[in-house]
């Protein structure tokens, strides 16, 4: 029986379980999916776990269950293209036929002596349970950097505003504007509330270095009693050490059907994907609907498309706190109150009505 192996259960890998089961995964086929957490995390709200508004179990979700499915719960140590085998930490040996990989990212800390090692994150469900306990023990009065204005750092600064409004927050950014991606409408709204709530935007700044309670803003020193990083991402250091070809944040160029180059059997989801557009579950959950149709074609002995049409993204949403939020839809910018019940829609229909 042939072995479909997927590393991460998490936007990609989840919506291909979705698509492939109960009803579509060929009779010779069976799928071993391996994470380090027994559930789907649903990392784009991990700001909210971090900042204490959402517990634990909001951000997790069931995995499916089928026959011909078996969940391991371990953490990637390696891969072997050649061999097509998957090395665990526990030094198990998992062999794959066809291989999804979907490890996700990782913190990039752009050289930045003392970031790794002195600040906090929102990467994982791990991380974000240990910055939730980091910030929620903070006195009264007490400030706390986020380095890093995009959607992430954003926000976090907004979620824990309403969260800890005795706290003293500063949002750190390198640009004019925060949310460089966004339209300046967009930047300014936001600014504008952060304003209103009293949180501090540091523009234009460079973190050259952070210590313990201590960082450096053009080599200035600001006392902090937390500081959390949320300024760039790269591939998985696993992904990162694959002897193929990748782009400058080590994600794995593809081939129009998202498999690895000489290597026609393995696929890349997610974050570690050489893609046009920036990094996102909407990106990943449309790369898997292409990887399943590969998939498939595959395993009937049909030929494989030459190409898919580019995956079209419907839109990017923010929140500011839990009554505001921004973002826009269809190419239209959208603020306020609808911008936030039109994104905790688009949640709670992703958690209940997968698929």
């Amino acid at each position: 029986m042939k072995n479909l192996v997927i590393l991460g259960g998490g936007y990609g890998g989840m919506r291909i379980l979705q698509r492939l089961l109960p009803n579509e995964l060929p009779e010779d086929v069976k799928i071993t999916l391996i994470d380090r957490v027994p559930y789907h995390c649903l990392k784009t709200e991990y700001y909210a776990l971090a900042a204490g508004t959402v517990s634990d179990k909001d951000v997790r979700a069931s995995f499916p269950e089928h026959p011909r499915l078996q969940v391991k719960y371990a953490e990637v140590k390696g891969i072997s293209l050649e061999d097509n085998k998957v090395l665990l930490s526990n030094d198990e040996t998992v062999d794959f036929d066809d291989l999804v990989i979907g490890l996700g990212c990782e913190d990039k800390y752009h050289n930045v002596p003392g970031a790794e090692e002195f600040t906090h994150s929102i990467q994982t469900i791990e991380k974000s349970r240990s910055t939730y306990q980091a910030l929620i023990s903070l006195a009264p009065g007490s400030t706390v950097a986020i380095v890093g204005a995009g959607l992430s750092g954003v926000e976090l600064a907004s979620e824990l505003s309403e969260s800890r409004k005795d706290l003293n927050i500063k949002l750190f950014d390198r640009g004019n504007h925060i949310l460089s991606d966004f339209s300046e409408r967009l930047s300014t709204y936001v600014e504008n509330w952060f304003d209103t709530h009293e949180v501090e935007i540091v523009n234009n700044a460079n973190i050259t270095r952070v210590e313990e309670n201590l960082l450096y803003n053009h080599g200035e020193p600001i006392p902090c009693d937390a500081i959390v990083w949320t300024a760039g991402i790269q591939a998985n250091k696993i992904v990162r050490d694959l002897d193929v070809e990748k782009d400058k944040m080590g994600r794995v160029a593809l081939t129009p059907q998202h498999h690895i180059p000489r290597h026609e059997n393995v696929f890349v989801v997610g974050d570690c994907a050489s893609l046009p557009h920036a990094p996102s579950a909407q990106l990943a959950e449309g790369q898997a609907e292409q990887i399943v149709e590969v998939l498939l074609k595959r395993w009937n002995g049909e030929e494989l498309p030459e190409s898919f049409p580019p995956i079209k993204l419907k839109g990017v949403l923010g929140s500011l706190g839990k009554k505001q939020g921004f973002g826009f839809v269809a190419d239209r910018a959208i603020t306020g109150r609808v911008a936030r019940l039109l994104k905790s829609g688009i949640l709670w229909m992703y958690k209940y009505h997968r698929g």
